[in-house]
């Protein structure tokens, strides 16, 4: 980016998923002048109002932060109106962006979507990714529309991950998507902010959909598929987390491998307890 000014952006996002793409923006010297983030919400165990990790991560470097409850806030739009904004950067944010505050920086709002579109769109591409047993996925970086995920894609990057390695975790998948998310802006950001990258439309018969995912998801059906349950435990290791229930008992399985065909469950979390072996658990359970 020598060769022109840093670039005016908004950062829109709330989870913790996207710390590496701001982390990866920010080795290349590209940091947002404003953080939109989710407002603080009461949690654990004494429900202490708690910033989001990204908000966090503002504060840390001294970056501006607003927390609206409602994007289509007037007073927000105009003070958003007030900077001549190159574009917005979205990801992992938590609400769609209304016409009004699409059309506000000078070349629009990017998405960076944890897939590769159009496959996966909605709200939880990289765990449908795991639960769909695909070793092959990818990030995408797509100007934003009001229809979900749906606008044309700036850039892709493929990822393939070892058989020997995946499934991974679905916290670490994600992270990894988004950083990987992050270093492709930076390397395109120049040209497409000079008007020398085309995006590219997507192909809506090829479109696929994901949802939020419940509780009820989380679940484990051991006397059934143990493939299935191997990629539930992978996938949802970070709210909701994979269990079964036991005598009435929800028990959490924090640990597990694929041996031969074969599930192993390593470790767990019984309702009220600390987490212990699963071996030991079932001792205690007979």
């Amino acid at each position: 980016m020598a060769s022109r000014k840093k670039p005016l952006f908004a950062f829109f996002g709330t989870s913790d998923f996207v710390i590496p793409a701001l982390d990866a923006l920010e080795k290349r010297g590209l940091l947002p002048a404003l953080v939109i983030t989710a407002p603080d919400r009461p949690k654990g165990r004494g429900m202490h109002m708690t910033p989001s990790p990204v908000k966090e991560w503002a504060l840390n470097k001294g970056i501006d932060v607003l927390t609206p409850e409602k994007l289509r806030d007037e007073a927000l739009i105009a003070e958003l109106k007030n900077t001549d904004w190159d574009f917005f950067l979205v990801a992992s944010y938590g609400k769609i962006l209304p016409r009004t505050m699409l059309d506000i920086p000078s070349h629009g709002c990017v998405n960076i979507h944890p897939s590769l579109l159009p496959k996966f769109r909605g709200p939880s591409p990289f765990l449908s990714a795991i639960l769909a047993d695909e070793r092959q996925t990818g990030v995408s970086l797509m100007c934003m529309e009001e229809k979900m995920d749906a606008g044309p894609i700036l850039a892709q990057a493929r990822i393939e991950i070892d058989e020997s390695d995946w499934p991974p975790q679905g916290h670490v998948l994600g992270q990894m998507l988004f950083s990987e998310g992050g270093s492709l802006l930076a390397e395109i950001l120049e040209r497409w902010l000079s008007g020398n990258l085309t995006p590219e439309i997507q192909d809506e018969l090829a479109a696929t959909y994901t949802r939020k995912f419940t509780d009820e998801d989380a679940r484990l059906d051991l006397s059934g598929d143990p493939r299935a349950n191997f990629l539930k435990i992978r996938a949802f290791d970070h709210g909701p987390r994979a269990y079964y229930m036991q005598d009435g008992m929800r028990v959490i399985v924090t640990a597990a491998s694929w041996v031969d065909g074969k599930l192993i469950i390593e470790r767990v979390i019984p309702e009220g307890k600390k987490e212990i072996p699963f071996e030991e658990f079932s001792r205690q359970n007979r």
